[in-house]
């Protein structure tokens, strides 16, 4: 099948959408101009969709000719809040916005999958393409089965997956259990008593105590988590103060696990 793709016009006007795409970044739940366009692409190929789950998602459906198993195919669209610093000619034009993580090729797979079935039905079954919002933290996927996703668009199986760049071109990499993983945020919010950084005998310094409570915080996985299972926890921002010579009365910490 990926031999009818490669070096084809269906090759070529998927990197014409992903070009689009990426040049148009939106955020979470606000991907109102990339749901206009991906149900255009549908629209323009006699594809049958519907829309309006979880606001901006799409769902497109493809029969096949003969009666079998009913399956959904799943891409994120949403961008997020970066400014990109590349110069190719299909940059983001939105400032602060940037799809740094692949959502428009994910994007574009799917288009491509859609109107190959479709110019190619000749399979027993029911594809439902999903065009999920909000993947980067917002929720999306839930919301979209909480507003009757299966129940309007039974599936026996969904089938999803991510790009790795850092894999060798050409490859699928897959292995049983989980592949990619889900992500909480961390806010911790430390309060001490600020004062003079010449006198911290009569301070209660909140920085010595998050220097402590980040080495804490780095032990769980190696010592709280089972060798065989995965987990990964990082700090990510630390904020206090802005003066040389004053000990500030808080520190926020910021990670995700």
């Amino acid at each position: 099948m990926l031999s009818k793709i490669l070096n084809t016009d269906l090759n070529e006007q998927m990197v014409v959408w992903r070009h689009h795409l990426h040049r148009h970044p939106e955020l979470s739940f606000e991907e109102r101009l990339t749901s206009d366009y991906i149900a255009s692409v549908l629209i323009s190929k006699d594809i049958k969709i519907h829309r309006g789950l979880a606001g901006t998602g799409i769902v497109a459906t493809i029969r096949g000719e003969k009666s079998g198993p009913v399956i959904g195919l799943r891409a994120d669209m949403d961008a997020l809040p970066i400014t990109e610093l590349n110069t190719f000619d299909y940059k983001s034009v939105h400032e602060g916005k940037m799809h740094a993580c692949g959502h428009d090729g994910h994007s574009a797979m799917l288009l491509g999958a859609a109107v190959f079935l479709k110019e190619n039905n000749n399979f027993s079954g029911t594809v439902h393409f999903i065009f999920q919002p909000a993947e980067e933290g917002g929720g999306g996927g839930r919301v979209m089965i909480e507003e009757g996703l299966f129940e309007l668009f039974p599936c026996q199986a969904v089938y999803g997956m991510h790009n790795w760049p850092g894999l060798k071109k050409g490859c699928f990499a897959i292995h049983d259990n989980e592949v990619m993983a889900a992500v909480d945020t961390l806010d911790i919010n430390v309060k001490g008593r600020g004062g003079h950084a010449a006198m911290p005998d009569q301070c209660i310094d909140p920085i010595v105590s998050s220097s402590q409570i980040i080495n804490a915080l780095h032990s769980i996985v190696s010592r709280n988590i089972k060798p065989t299972d995965s987990a990964v926890l990082s700090i990510t921002a630390i904020n206090a103060g802005s003066a040389y010579n004053v000990i500030p009365n808080d520190v926020k910490i910021k990670g995700t696990l």
